[in-house]
Formats: structure tokens, sequence, C-alpha cells
């Protein structure tokens, strides 16, 4: 334990000695702790006490050491001492004396190296044992990848014998192995390099083949079929035997063979039997590893005459890439075809479990064919399924079952993929994770086995296959299938026909001439100076692409004319021209090379095509230098307001305080903007109530020091008139409601506009029938009303009323409905209207005559007349302070004609002053004219004429 020195090492041994080394083995001591234990080595000559560590600066970890340099001949013991922290031990006892022997030669390189297979992670060498090797320690095996060129130690202590097992490989890689001797005099030199081999399972016998049926029946000889096995051990079938023996009463007899060569089909004809004999059979299956294990026997099958016209069954029925809604299945043809040949085929399918009434046909017409996929299948269900031939007598006995399978697309199923290389190989790839140790790739075309192709090329390794199409052409059309022998279905296929072989052709040459992805051809642009980019766009490009600027077949450079810049990030290529001259019509074409892709874009700029876009670059160039003074961003427009009135505007930019701006109409000036504060640079003129006094051309001029700019908009015939459909279009749509109003002439149906427009339009109608206007029906415009006055209203004008306004463009509706209680109380409203206006027009009134005040000289006569008017004649009477004036001969009245009144008052006195009233009346009303009669004395002239007299009014009801 630590703290204390350890004792020392027990059994201390020589356990091998030759003429150049000796190897000692001891066991460590017995006390606890010796796991951290370091062990020092020593040695003496014999007959001397002279001991010698042998290896000072490493001490050993292991109870083992081999001591080199040692004299040949000499005689040594020796002992070995253990070390721990806390010190070195004592020493073992020492060993007998050993004599060294004579000097031993390197061993020569072992011979005959031959790898076989084991597992599917390990291989078995053997090899021949080196010639003449005196004192052999043992042997040193490696192995390498093939094609890696990399060597690795399959062992890490010497192996004693020819054989050693390589744990650890790459399961489906293909390795060499190379083995070399050692003794104490050194290692030999390399063996000759292995064969190369696969890592896989050992290859085994077959399985037993299975279901086996007669095909077809002679007089004397039958023909069976059966299933090949469901294991192959790791190796292709390479034939079958058969077995058969008669069954008499139903006793076997001895068994017999039926051929001595093996035969390579599913189906074997045996000859030289006995008519009406009955027969039991076996199959046995062989591979590379010998004969697997016979069949079960066989049922009964009775030799005589097949005499039915229709095919026997197919066998060899299998079933393949299974997956969650489908799978392959495939058949031979029947042996016994039938009296005429077979024409077709068609597959049952039914549920594992299901009754036998329950097999339904997958096609209705006979499939030649010897394989179909059968699609709809539900997930999880297990299916069974079996083949029919016809031929022109009809259907026959259906094939032995295959299945059941389950419809199942297994975790890890893989597809196959096809791959174009770098050098427009194109291939079909496979990888299956689910082999079995004795698992093959077998590749087929339209499911007939085509590895053997001299077009195709197939390459497998591990769990992964490629077949590599050495000239794909149309002869290649077809299903690609690739199915894992030893496994339960696994497979995949591809289909090549017309159009993906065109796709594919393509892309090889593409991968084989590849080419730069351009993102955005050759094109062109003028920028805000007038100065022309040429630009394109890669997808992408690397750090080492060229461009090359061609122009009429000319390489061009930078330089004073050309500015050229190449973004790889974006992949943009750029070429700029200040100035479009008429030597630069042309051919521009930008050459890419990037690494072994090329690519290039091209731009014909010759014609009217050159011509326009030299006119627009030195209007580019113009507009900038236009824009460097006060300029309008927006030229002079016009709008019309919700107000139906005209805006004129334009958008101004670059203004200053000392900029003017000026309106003018027909070169007349008509407003100055001297103080201009124009929110985001709009300058206005508004044209309240617009009409043909506005039409005209209308111009905005800015200038400062830096420059001038001008605006011109013509409003005059045509775009006067769009304008002016404007306007009117605006004030249709601004026109209210239709209203009823009932007056003492009728009923009037009237709208308001914001103003009118003789250009506006007005329409009306009655019931969908334009009104023909009369002195009855009339149409006007009021100010902004717009208005239809029904004069005398008869039931007949009830209905529907339209008034369109017509904006030169379009019509513009708006409707009312006179019916109805509408109608009615319309009406009833214009009856009362029209005898309010007969009672006002006919009803007694005072027209005129009578003054307000009348100021008299007391003795002096006072003649008054007025005139009065009523239907019917009014009456007439007097009031004096507001009580009946009673005539008499002092004061006197008359009415004459019916129209006129008279008062008279001969020689007035005082007492005739007063408030008198001439009261008229008839059925129709009544009316008070008052006035004042004021006499004066006199001497009192003069006082009267300096006040104010009282004024008299007229009072009506």
């Amino acid at each position: 334990s630590e703290g204390i020195v350890p004792g020392p090492p027990t059994d201390l041994s020589v356990t091998e000695a030759t003429r150049s080394y000796v190897v000692l083995s001891w066991k460590p001591p017995g006390q606890r702790g010796h796991e951290g234990i370091l062990y020092f080595v020593e040695k003496c000559e014999a007959g001397t006490e002279n001991w010698q560590r042998v290896n000072t600066e490493l001490p050993v970890k292991s109870p083992r050491f081999a001591l080199f340099d040692l004299a040949e001949g000499k005689s040594y013991r020796f002992r070995v001492r253990c070390s721990n922290s806390a010190g070195v031990g004592e020493p073992s006892e020492a060993t007998e004396v050993t004599v060294v022997g004579d000097k031993l030669d390197i061993p020569k390189p072992p011979g005959k190296i031959i790898p076989s297979r084991n597992t599917d992670t390990s291989v078995v060498v053997s090899w021949e044992e080196s010639k003449d090797a005196k004192e052999l320690v043992g042997y040193y095996i490696e192995s390498s990848v093939v094609g890696s060129g990399k060597w690795e130690p399959c062992n890490n202590n010497p192996v004693k014998g020819p054989r050693f097992t390589c744990h650890g490989l790459a399961t489906g890689q293909s390795y060499i192995f190379r083995v070399r001797a050692v003794n104490a005099a050194g290692l030999s030199e390399y063996s000759q390099d292995s064969e190369a081999i696969e890592v896989k399972a050992a290859i085994a016998a077959p399985s037993p083949p299975c279901d086996i049926t007669c095909l077809e029946s002679f007089r004397d000889s039958m023909v069976l079929g059966w299933k090949q096995p469901d294991k192959t051990g790791g190796a292709e079938i390479t034939g079958y035997y058969v077995n058969y023996r008669e069954v008499i009463d139903g006793v076997p007899g001895r068994w017999r063979e039926a051929n001595i060569k093996a035969v390579s089909d599913e189906a074997y004809k045996i000859s030289n039997l006995k008519e009406n004999m009955v027969y039991q059979f076996q199959v046995a299956a062989m591979n590379i590893a010998g004969l697997g294990e016979p069949s079960a026997v066989s049922a009964c099958f009775k030799c005589e005459e097949w005499t039915i016209a229709v095919p026997g069954p197919p066998h060899n029925v299998k079933y393949n890439e299974v997956r969650k809604t489908s799978l392959v299945l495939q058949w031979k043809p029947p042996i016994h075809s039938g009296r005429t040949p077979v024409t077709g085929y068609f597959v049952d399918l039914k549920e594992a479990h299901a009754k036998d009434d329950q097999w339904r046909g997958l096609n209705k017409a006979a499939i030649k064919n010897t394989y179909l996929r059968v699609q709809g299948l539900k997930e999880g269900v297990s299916y069974v399924l079996r083949v029919r031939a016809i031929n022109q007598a009809g259907v026959g006995k259906p094939s032995e079952l295959a299945g059941p399978v389950v419809a199942e697309t297994r975790p890890g199923t893989k597809e196959v993929v096809v791959n174009v290389d770098d050098d427009g190989v194109i291939s079909l790839n496979f990888e299956c994770d689910q082999m079995a140790p004795n698992s093959q790739f077998s590749w087929s075309k339209d499911y007939v086995f085509t590895e053997d192709s001299p077009r195709l090329e197939v390459e497998s390794k591990g769990n992964k296959t490629k077949m590599t199409f050495k000239d794909l052409g149309t002869e290649d059309l077809g299903i690609y299938s690739c199915d894992v022998t030893d496994t339960d279905g696994i497979g995949s296929s591809y289909l090549i026909d017309e159009e993906e072989l065109k796709r594919l052709l393509a892309l090889s040459q593409e991968h084989k001439f590849p080419t730069v992805p351009i993102k955005s051809e050759l094109a062109v642009e003028i920028l805000e100076k007038g100065q022309v980019r040429f630009w394109m766009q890669a997808e992408k490009l690397s750090g080492n692409t060229k461009v090359t600027y061609i122009f009429n077949d000319k390489e061009i450079f930078e330089g004073p004319k050309y500015k050229m810049h190449i973004d790889r990030n974006t992949g943009i290529i750029e070429m700029f021209m200040e100035k479009l001259q008429d030597e630069d019509e042309g051919t521009y074409t930008f050459q890419l090379q990037d690494g072994k892709a090329t690519g290039h874009s091209t731009l014909v700029l010759i014609g009217d095509v050159y011509k326009k876009l030299q006119k627009e670059a030195e209007f580019q160039r113009q507009e900038w230098i236009r824009k460097q003074g006060p300029h309008f961003a927006e030229y002079l427009s016009w709008e019309v307001t919700g107000e139906c009135n005209v805006l004129l505007k334009c958008k101004v930019a670059n203004i200053k305080k000392e900029t003017h701006i000026v309106w003018y109409k027909d070169e007349r000036e008509i407003s100055v903007d001297e103080k201009h504060d124009f929110k985001d640079g709009i300058c206005t003129l508004l044209i309240t109530e617009f009409s043909k006094k506005d039409a005209g051309i209308y111009e905005v001029i800015l200038k400062d020091d830096r420059g001038k700019d001008k605006s011109r908009l013509k409003l005059v015939d045509e775009a006067f008139k769009e304008l002016m459909s404007e306007v009117c279009k605006t004030i249709a749509l601004s026109a209210t409601d239709l209203k009823i109003q009932s007056t003492a002439e009728g009923i009037r149906l009237y709208s308001f506009v914001t103003y009118y427009l003789d250009d506006l339009k007005v329409n009306w109608s009655h019931n969908g029938t334009p009104i023909k206007y009369s002195d009855r029906v009339k149409s006007g415009v009021t100010g902004e009303q717009i208005w239809l006055q029904i004069s005398e209203p008869t039931p007949n004008d009830k209905g529907k009323y339209v008034m369109e306004l017509f904006d030169g463009k379009t019509g513009h509706l708006k409707t009312v409905d006179l019916s109805g209680q509408a109608y009615d109380e319309a009406y009833a409203e214009f009856q009362r209207l029209k005898q309010a206006a007969i009672a006002e027009k006919n009803r007694a009134r005072v027209v005129g005559g009578l003054p307000d005040v009348v100021t008299i000289q007391e003795g002096k006569a006072l003649n008054l007349t007025c005139i009065v008017w009523g239907d019917p004649t009014p009456e007439v009477s007097w009031l004096k302070n507001e009580k009946p004036l009673v005539p008499d001969d002092h004061c006197s009245v008359r009415f004459e004609a019916g129209k006129t009144a008279y008062f008279t008052i001969s020689g007035v006195s005082t007492a005739d002053s007063g408030k008198y009233g001439l009261v008229v009346k008839n059925k129709y009303g009544s009316e008070i004219s008052d006035f004042t009669i004021s006499v004066f004395i006199p001497e009192e002239v003069a006082r009267k004429a300096t006040e104010q007299p009282q004024k008299g009014n007229k009072k009506a009801k």
C-alpha cells in the first residue's frame, strides 16, 4: 500500500532463451497495492556478484521482459526488484544460470497469404510459415483497404502458427493482407500481398427450396417447379439436385437421383417415369460452399398425360420493392403453355386471412410482361398473390401463392437514386442498411437480370451498389431495379423513359462541359447623368473568375472610355461608358471563365435600338444639367377638386428664396409667387367655377441665378374637352338625391349641385320614357338647383322619375319615386298652396292713395282719395280713433266703381284731429289702412313745424 516499499517478485523464471535474447517472466508481490508497482531487471555474469541494472531509465510495468545485447556463449543470472513511490524494494531470488546460444539469422518472409471470410467484420488470414526459421517468435499481420495505400497492424503481439483472425474490419470494404515473421534476430521482409477480399459473413450452404409443384405432366415424364431457398448462404445459387421416389398404395419407395448434373433453373423435367405411377420429390440447392439440406417431401403427383388446352401455372412467383401502398410481383411463364401459346397473365390478390372467394383481379386486360407493380395496398395489411396465364383456349390454373407479405415501408428503406458526376458519368445508386450477412445486390432491367450487359458496369461495396451506364442512349430505356438477396423483398427501381433520358443526357453534357450559371443576361441601362451601364449577373463567382469584355469581336480594356467592375459576392459584372458615340454601335459580349466552367452573354445594339438608347442617354444628360438649378420634379398637371374647382399643380425642386415662380395664361402673366414656401415642393393655381372662359395655355417659369425651367399645360381643344368632362363628372357626382317639393303651381322635383355648367347636359325621364317638355312640364336650373316642374299634376304623372347628368362621357343618374303616399302627400300640399295663393291674390286690400299723416290748417277743407282692390269687390268702412265713423254733412265718405274710396271733411277744426282708418273686407280677407289728421291754428305753425309727427301704419289680416 501507499508509503510501504514493495516486497520482491516471486516465481521468476526464464521462459525463452535464444542466441541473442532471453525472455523473463514473474509474479507480482503478494501484498495489496501492487497495481502501481514498476519493475527493474538486473543481470550478472555467472560466477560473479557484479549485478547490473538493465532498464535504469525505463521501468517495466508488466511482469514480462525480454533482454537483448547479451554476449553470445556467455552464462548469466537474472533478478528483479519492485518499485513504487516509497522506494525500490529488495531483489527477487536469482534465476539459474542461463547460457546464451549462437547468433541467429533473420527469418525469411512467409508465403502464400490466403484470406477467407469469417464474419461481417473479420477475415481469417492463413499463410505458409517461413522456411528454415530458427527460434521463431511469431508473425505480424497487417491489412490495407484496397486503393488506400495505408497499412494497419492487425496484432500487437507475435502470433504463433500460420493462421490469424483479423477483427474490426469495415463491412463491405475490400482488403488485402501481408505477413512477416520475427525472431530474436529481427523482423523478416513482408510477404507478397494477398488477393483482395470483401468483408462479409462466410459463405454457407443454402437453405432448402420450398413449394414444389407439378408444372406439366406427360405419359412418362413430369416437369417440377419450386421456389428458391430463403437463404442463399451468401453466394449465388449454382444449381439444384432433384430426387424422386415411387409411392405404391401409400408406401414410399427409396430415393433416386433425377439429375447427375445440377440444373440452374427453378424447374426441371424428370424423364423415364412410369405412366400412372404416383411420385414424391425432394430438391436441394447448391452454391460454392456445397449442397444444402433437401426440401421437405412434396405432395404426391401422378405421372399421366395432361390433355388440358389452357396453360399450366406460372412458377417462381416472388415479390420485392415492398412499400406501404405497393410492391412489385415477378414470375416465370408456365412450362405447359397448353395447345396454343400464352398470350398474357392475370394477377390476383387477397388479404392473407381472407377466404378463397375474396380473390380479386388486379388487371382487367391480360398483361404480356412477367412482372406487375401492384398499387393501392393498405398499409400494415398482409396479402397473398397469385398469377394465372391465358391462351386462346382460356385461363389456366393459378400459380403457387406469393406471400404473405405485409404492405409497409420499413424504417431505413431507401430508393434507387440517379447521379451524374463531374465527368458527366450517369449511374444508378442504391444503399441498404438491412442486409443479412450473406445478402448480395442484384440489378435487373425490366426485371430481367442485366449485370452482364456490355452497356453497364456494376460495382458493389458493403451496403452500397452502383450501376454505371457506359453510353446512355435510347436502347437503355426501361425500368432498372435492384434487389437484395436473403431479405424479405427489399429492393427499389428507377424508370428511365424518354423524358428522363433527355434530362440525364442534358445534365451529363452540362457536367462534362460546365457553364457558369447566368442569373441575369447582359443588359444596358442609362444612369442619372446619361452614363451607360452594361451589366449581367451570374449565380455565383469564385475568386478565380476571369471576365473578358468584347466589342464587335475585339477585346476592350479598362481605360478612359471603359470602366469595368466585378462583384464576386453578388455575381454582378459591370462596364460603364460616359457617353454613347456613333462608333459605339455594335455587339457587346461578356465572356466568363471560372475554372473548368465557361459562360457568356451578348447584347446587340444596332439600328433603331441603338439610336433610341443613344437618344435616351443624351436626354438623361440634359435632364441632369437641368436639375442643377431650380427645376420641375413633376411637370404641370391638373386635377378637379371635390368642390368642383380645377387645381393646376406642379412639383418643384432645388428652389431657394431668390427663385422666381411666375404663372402665365396665353403668355400673359397672371400670378407671381415671390414669397414661396411650398409644402413638399407643390406649387398650385386654383380656378374656381371652371368654364369655357378658362380655356387656354398655362405656363409656369422658375428662374434664379443658377438657371431656369418651365412647364406648359395646354387646356385647349381636346385637352380642354377632357378637363371639362372631368369637371362635369365631379359636378354630377356632387348632385344631391332628388327631392319632392309642392308649389302653388304643382309639384317640383329638384337636386342641388356644387355649381352648374351648360356643358353638363340634363335629361329627365318618366317611367323609362324621356319627358317631352311643354307649358305644363318644364325643366330648368336656378342657381345650383336643377329642377323639373309639373304644373297641375294628374294621376298620369305618378311613377319613377330619373334625372341623368351627362358629363360628355358618362351618364350619372338620380331617381325618385313619385307614386303612392309620396304622390298623395305632394298633391294634397299642392292643393293647399294653390288655395292659399288664390286667397292671397283675391283678398281685399288698399292698393294706395292714403298718406300716413295729414297736417291741415283749421278751417280748410280736406279731400282724400284711395284705391282698393278685391275679388269679389270688397266692402269699405271707416274708423276714427278705432271706432266706426258715422258720416254726416261735416264728414262724408263714398265708394265708387268698386275700387275708389273718397274721404271729405268740410272746414276742419281741431275736433277733427285723430287717428283714422280705412277698412276693406271680402270673403278672402280684410285690411286696415291707418292715417292721422292733425289740425293746427295759424299762430301755432312755427311751433308745430318743430315737432316730429307720428307715423301711421297699415294692418292687414
